[in-house]
């Protein structure tokens, strides 16, 4: 039973706004016009499939996106470049089997060519026994993100934690290309169908 992420296809927009509001006080909910606006501008909005069945989703941005975030604007404040990935989302029943992983596998090897940084937040569970590791945080970790600050979300009053990061190959990449990837078909942006260059930065 493997897992298949793919881009998000315009009719399956109404199970993956069934699939957001489902998933629990972790991810903040979406409405209609709010996933269009997605579905019309994100860099990267994938899909996971298991046996046919959509079982997850992951939405992210770069840098230069006007994404009204504030957890966006805080790494905006603080980092002039990085991608960021603004939620994942797996079905309840599939949490566990290596959709999470699968998403960030393929979200860190679209990043890796185009930005330094990978950035994303977690939000903190403050009912939980704070002598006790927070899954999520315990995921990232595993995954290679460091907690670089937290911020109160004016818009909601959570607390979350913001996490980077380093995407190893990006020197060597930007070195050697510069501003323009090979015209190859693993390359491909996502979504998009054209040669994956580089949205923002420079060929320092």
């Amino acid at each position: 039973m493997s897992i298949v992420i793919r881009d998000v296809r315009e009719h399956e927009l109404d199970s993956v706004l069934a699939l957001n509001n489902a998933a629990g006080p972790t991810i903040l909910p979406f409405d209609q016009s709010r996933l269009r606006h997605f579905f019309d501008s994100a860099e990267y909005f994938r899909i996971a499939e298991r046996d046919g069945t959509l079982v997850g989703f992951m939405l992210g941005v770069g840098d230069h996106a006007g994404h009204d975030s504030s957890n966006f604007r805080w790494f905006s404040e603080r980092y002039p470049h990085f991608f960021y990935i603004d939620r994942i989302v797996v079905a309840s029943r599939r949490r566990g089997g290596g959709v999470g992983r699968a998403f960030y596998a393929d979200a860190q090897s679209y990043a890796e060519l185009r930005y330094p940084l990978l950035a994303c937040e977690v939000f903190l569970d403050t009912a939980r026994d704070s002598s006790l590791p927070d899954p999520a945080l315990l995921f990232h970790g595993s995954f290679g993100f460091r907690e670089v600050g937290q911020q109160l979300m004016p818009e909601t009053g959570l607390r979350a934690a913001m996490l980077m990061k380093d995407m190893c190959s990006y020197p060597w990449v930007r070195d050697t290309y510069g501003l323009d990837l090979p015209d190859v078909p693993w390359l491909m942006s996502p979504r998009s169908g054209s040669p994956a260059h580089r949205a923002t930065g420079t060929a320092a």
